[in-house]
């Protein structure tokens, strides 16, 4: 009666894990199956949005030199060296940018193998006339097998200046 009793319960454990799986709408173009990453990378990537802030592109060398950076205005670029001007030629022509972290993760794609960290959070940039941007944050950002990031991608939303 037991081992019966015991089968049932594992026939059924077996079909809800069958059936929850099944239960989504879309299936993930790239991955919905992630654990918890690094979180050494998720420092490097908060380090980096210190860069920003401080306007101190070349504190670290995090960068693969073939990253790809896709940006909220629709821009991409692509590879190190054009990574670098392009973060030093805008970032200089601001007064200010103050970040705030709302959160970030480090994740581990697991059928991928490839180590992601995500961040959330806010950015105020001022500029030499006065003028005052604020802007809501996403971005994601991977990590290749040398540990460097490869792959940034952001995402923004404009809110009122404070």
């Amino acid at each position: 009666m037991k081992r019966s009793l015991i089968s049932i319960c594992a026939l059924f454990l077996i079909f809800q894990c069958k059936s929850f799986a099944q239960a989504y709408p879309y299936t993930a173009e790239y991955s919905s199956n992630f654990k918890i990453g690094n979180p050494a990378q998720s420092k490097m990537i908060l380090e980096l949005w210190k860069d920003w802030d401080d306007n101190a592109f070349d504190r670290h060398n995090y960068f693969a030199d073939t990253i790809v950076m896709f940006l909220s205005d629709g821009g991409v670029i692509h590879g190190k060296d054009s990574c670098m001007a392009g973060a030093k030629r805008f970032r200089g022509s601001m007064t200010s940018a103050v970040s705030t972290i709302s959160a970030w993760i480090p994740l581990k794609s697991v059928d991928k193998n490839e180590d992601w960290v995500a961040v959330w959070g806010s950015e105020t940039d001022v500029f030499p006339d006065g003028k005052k941007e604020v802007r809501d944050l996403h971005e994601i950002w991977r990590f290749n097998k040398a540990g460097k990031v490869d792959f940034m991608k952001q995402f923004a939303s404009a809110t009122t200046a404070k």
